[in-house]
């Protein structure tokens, strides 16, 4: 690339996580030059913020990515699979945020504090991770550096935001009824979401895991290089609008005591530790919302297992779960691999 100035495209502008992506490129100071922001055709038309600039969505097709050097995508894995090689071919490198290229040998999967040398990989796409996966890869890939990893136990709590903006919309509709005794309505989840936890995120596969489990498997064990770490994962949506909640309990290779886990992970990029018991200092959901750091706490000694450490790790999962992950891939892109 080697420009001063980027153009940039933004797929599923009118969602989420493409709020967000605006919202982080301004903040960060990202050097775009035109922003170019896509939408189906019921959005079109509509004008959103940038920098103090009213930017209309256009309709995506085949032909936007004319003169784009960056594409975010975040408008689902249909979307993906149907439009990021038309920008490849008219020149840009696409960053996706769906589950669509994440386990293509040829696609780099990428968390920067932790791999972000296979950004120089890439043949045209990288992909983000889920949201999950990244946060969890940021707390233990310090911990896999310092004494190895042989098995992980996570079981997440994740927020309706996950699910998108309707979701959230859901949540609140259902908390509204309930309080004025009216009946619950349920769209966007299989069962009330308001007042209650779902152990149920994505399709269920014929193992009986579903397929978020298995993408935080999946992806972790290629994140880090490692096919051999041993990894069970529980997922459950939770009454929460905003950042995932993650128990993780690892195996390490090699002995690691709760204390110095703590002085790794006070050091590590993108962490922030907040870990006093006797203060009631932990993560807390609402707390991570708008931050950029992944943060870790309740770390423990697991005497159940040899070498076992415990942590409770959250983070905002439309930022570093995805906006400002695949933001962060941009900013190294054209500063290390232009």
């Amino acid at each position: 690339m080697g420009k001063e100035t980027y153009n940039v495209a933004v797929v599923g502008a009118t969602g989420a996580v493409g709020e967000e992506l605006r919202k982080i490129l301004a903040e960060r100071q990202f050097p775009v030059d035109t922003l170019r922001l896509l939408a189906s055709e019921r959005s079109a038309g509509q004008r959103l913020d940038f920098r103090g600039r009213q930017i209309p969505v256009e309709v995506l097709d085949e032909d936007s990515f004319g003169d784009i050097d960056i594409a975010l995508f975040s408008a689902g894995g249909s979307v993906s699979a149907r439009y990021a090689q038309a920008a490849v071919d008219a020149g840009a490198v696409v960053i996706d945020n769906t589950s669509h290229f994440r386990m293509d040998e040829d696609v780099p999967l990428v968390v920067p504090e932790v791999n972000a040398d296979r950004i120089a990989e890439h043949r045209g796409i990288i992909a983000n991770p889920n949201c999950s996966t990244i946060q969890m890869v940021v707390a233990l890939k310090p911990l896999y550096d310092a004494a190895g990893i042989s098995r992980i136990v996570v079981s997440t709590y994740q927020s309706v935001s996950g699910a998108g903006r309707r979701a959230m919309e859901e949540l609140g509709r259902q908390t509204a009824a309930l309080f004025n005794d009216r009946d619950v309505e349920c769209e966007q989840f299989p069962h009330q979401i308001a007042f209650n936890c779902i152990p149920h995120i994505d399709k269920f596969l014929p193992d009986g895991y579903t397929k978020e489990e298995w993408k935080m498997i999946q992806e972790t064990r290629k994140i880090l290089d490692d096919p051999e770490i041993r990894i069970t994962a529980t997922a459950v949506r939770v009454p929460v609008f905003c950042s995932h909640s993650e128990s993780i309990n690892v195996e390490t290779r090699n002995k690691l005591t709760a204390a110095d886990v703590r002085a790794i992970l006070r050091e590590a990029p993108g962490v922030l530790l907040q870990d006093d018991f006797q203060k009631s200092e932990y993560p807390l959901a609402t707390e991570a919302t708008g931050m950029d750091a992944t943060c870790v706490g309740r770390i423990r000694e697991d005497d159940s297992v040899e070498n076992g450490i415990h942590l409770w790790v959250v983070a905002d999962n439309l930022r570093k779960g995805a906006a400002l992950n695949a933001v962060q891939i941009a900013e190294i892109l054209i500063r290390d691999y232009h």
